[in-house]
């Protein structure tokens, strides 16, 4: 069987000791010309998977800044053929991982296994359903497999033990643990997810990718002693809404120097005792 991009990556940054960032962008925010120029920016910027929230009116989980972004890009007439034929454009212009942020009741109002084909043609190399439960993941899991992308669930803080062994064991690619209960958005402090993080090694060998509140290179250097990967989506989000109204070029310059900043708090991972 062959092996995922996004096996691949990972697969990379624990041979090398590395662990990774994993920044999150909304699709057509504030356009789709500017979400395709700041893809290959991220990867310049030291990140490794990209996550693409696909809009949607009602995004679970999702705070005020990345909310706001969606309804923006939903209000400007925003199609998924367009955000398709977008990654298709920029997918030879990087090697970093794409994976697709998308409601589950989407994927049914198109047809799950026809949205999933459509992904795969298009680019992505896998998904995250933040509100399909582990109970009725089985046909998103097994087509995603079928089409060789990965498939994440999320782990929340309130999720019992014995659960989130289930959901590991049942991700792909790698397991999303939130590392806050409530929305998105930046907090000022680091979470505390080391013990979560260690009950987890004991079920997956899959590596953990750790989101929601972090927002500096503090905080990722923070999470990064125990995930294998930061997530962070409202603090870039944020800083592409200020800046929006610039010209594309100094949008794009903006964001990536904030994600390079980020990325200068990815440890040494092997020094951290987590391989």
């Amino acid at each position: 069987m062959s092996v995922s991009r996004i096996e691949s990556i990972f697969a990379g940054q624990r041979s090398a000791g590395r662990a990774g960032l994993m920044p999150f962008v909304t699709a057509g925010f504030p356009d789709l010309e500017t979400t395709a120029a700041l893809i290959p920016a991220l990867e310049r910027a030291g990140a490794s998977v990209c996550e693409i929230g696909l809009p949607f009116s009602d995004p679970i989980a999702d705070g005020p800044v990345i909310a706001a972004s969606m309804h923006d890009a939903l209000q400007r007439g925003l199609r998924l053929a367009e955000v398709f034929e977008m990654i298709r454009a920029v997918r030879p212009q990087t090697t970093m991982g794409l994976v697709a942020m998308v409601s589950w009741s989407i994927v049914q109002r198109r047809g799950a296994e026809a949205f999933i084909k459509e992904c795969a043609t298009a680019g992505f190399d896998g998904f995250i359903f933040p509100d399909l439960p582990l109970e009725e993941s089985d046909a998103a899991r097994a087509l995603a497999n079928s089409a060789g992308l990965t498939c994440s669930l999320l782990i929340a803080p309130t999720t019992p033990a014995q659960r989130a062994a289930a959901i590991a064991r049942a991700c792909t690619g790698f397991v999303y643990l939130i590392a806050r209960t409530g929305i998105t958005g930046v907090r000022s402090d680091a979470p505390e997810i080391e013990s979560r993080v260690a009950a987890l090694r004991e079920v997956t060998d899959l590596p953990i990718a750790c989101g929601f509140g972090i927002g500096s290179a503090d905080a990722v250097r923070a999470v990064t002693k125990h995930a294998d990967a930061a997530i962070v989506g409202s603090a870039i989000v944020k800083r592409l809404a200020e800046v929006r109204e610039a010209p594309i070029d100094q949008r794009i310059a903006a964001i990536e120097e904030f994600v390079r900043d980020l990325a200068s708090g990815l440890g040494d991972a092997a020094s951290a005792g987590r391989y």
